[in-house]
């Protein structure tokens, strides 16, 4: 039976606890009310990947309304990795709401703040002395890393990648790259944003000589790039260790490590910013950990806070501290919920089996997916650790059809499933770092399943 044709369980409560569990076509009924409803009152400018109502998560699963069970593969874009109903997150969370859910860490202070700043300041790559802030959301960290960048080196430019991604704020519109749906519309978008080449790893010649030969000219081009508005006016340096909306995008070995020597030679920040790819995802604590290269700041965020909006900004205290008292901040930054849940997460990556879990999700997808690599219309399967995508095109080009056909057959049959890339044309798994091998064994079993039917 293939993916798209996965029937719903004759005796629901025969099937173990622990398993995708189809009641209902997706959407069941009690979901199509209710989307009925959210259409009455919610913007359209909201889209939505699969239009159901969640009810619980159980372990890898989430729970709809109409009692089916779905293998989670999108762990809320790379927020819940620990599971989206983790015990110790939901104890540490719900102690702190009896205590008090705000006070605003400006007006007046609470020690969770600083024992989550104090960890990333001891985690974070770089032998350095380090500060940390705290925010609510990515972009917002992104754009603090900016303001700390700019005041530091009262420089005006900003660098980013092609690829990029970096969130939906005016000025991180204006650093992301991908024009529909972030950017369309929204212009005039702020200055001052200047766009580099990368080098991508899987575009990367096999040959060490040769490859090394291609890090050597994407290198050469972000010089180029530097020198059209003059290096000494560049005040950071912006890129992501893995590129998540881009396309799941590892960069070829030496590209950071060349973008670390540049930043340094000129005096320019380099951001990493690991907003997707940090906090284990990739099996370890930070992607930027493979390539052996720390930032002068670094971006946390989404499964920072396992579900509670928290995100932040490492860096070396020189930069930190270069703000003068009152420029940074925000009414909810750093919100003591926030804080709690983010704590119970360092508790959970502290032994090392949740890394040890991204790198056999890495192991599992490369085995079901590298073989399809001898089908025409699969051009790569990548990524690192629990951050690994398959990506469609042939001789006509990228196959953004293939992409969306697959991941919709895979959501219809109980597989939540995301696309990504700057085409469209990529599918990414993001599931959380600790899934039972056998839901992970189930789901990319379905998965394939529906790459093959798209791909007849």
């Amino acid at each position: 039976m293939t993916a798209a044709t996965v029937a719903p369980s004759a005796d629901p409560a025969a099937v173990p606890q622990r398993a995708r569990r189809l009641v209902t076509e997706l959407p069941g009924p009690r979901s199509r009310e209710l989307e009925a409803e959210r259409r009455r009152h919610v913007t359209e400018g909201f889209g939505v990947t699969l239009p159901v109502f969640i009810d619980r998560a159980e372990g890898s699963l989430l729970v709809d309304v109409d009692r089916n069970r779905i293998i989670d593969f999108a762990s809320g874009i790379a927020v819940t990795s620990v599971g989206a109903a983790n015990p110790r997150v939901a104890e540490r969370a719900a102690a702190q709401l009896g205590r008090f859910t705000h006070t605003c860490f400006m007006v007046t202070e609470y020690s969770s703040f600083v024992e989550v700043c104090r960890w990333l300041n001891e985690h974070t790559p770089g032998d350095f002395d380090k500060r940390t802030a705290l925010f609510s959301t990515g972009a917002e960290a992104v754009e603090n890393a900016v303001k700390i960048a700019r005041s530091a080196t009262r420089r005006p430019n900003v660098l980013v990648f092609d690829e990029a991604y970096h969130g939906r704020t005016q000025l991180t519109m204006a650093m992301t790259a991908k024009e529909n749906p972030y950017r369309l519309n929204f212009g005039p978008l702020p200055g001052a944003v200047f766009r580099g080449p990368t080098a991508p790893a899987h575009l990367a010649p096999a040959d060490p000589a040769a490859s090394a030969e291609y890090v050597a000219e994407a290198l050469a081009g972000v010089e180029t790039v530097l020198a059209e508005a003059g290096p000494e006016t560049f005040a950071a340096m912006v890129v992501e260790p893995v590129q998540g909306e881009g396309g799941f995008v590892v960069h070829t070995d030496g590209f950071l490590a060349g973008l670390r020597e540049i930043a340094t030679r000129h005096g320019i920040v380099l951001v990493v910013d690991e907003i997707q790819a940090g906090m284990g995802r990739t099996g370890a604590l930070f992607a930027s950990e493979h390539d052996g290269v720390a930032g002068d700041i670094t971006l946390s965020a989404k499964a920072l806070g396992a579900g509670l909006p928290l995100s932040a900004v490492t860096g070396r205290a020189e930069l930190m501290n270069a703000v003068h008292p009152g420029g940074l901040g925000g009414t909810y930054a750093g919100n003591p919920v926030a804080c709690e849940a983010a704590l119970a997460v360092f508790e959970l990556l502290e032994d090392g089996s949740l890394l040890a879990g991204a790198r056999g999700i890495e192991a599992a997808v490369r085995a079901r997916f590298e073989p399809l690599l001898a089908h025409d219309g699969v051009a790569s399967v990548r990524g690192r650790g629990a951050m690994m995508a398959v990506e469609f095109g042939d001789a006509s080009g990228p196959r953004a059809d293939v992409a969306k056909a697959a991941a919709a057959a895979a959501n219809a049959a109980g597989v939540l499933t995301l696309t990504c890339g700057t085409h469209g044309n990529v599918i990414r798994l993001l599931p959380p770092l600790g899934i039972e091998p056998e839901v992970l064994d189930e789901g990319l079993a379905v998965l394939e399943a529906a790459i093959r039917g798209a791909l007849s």
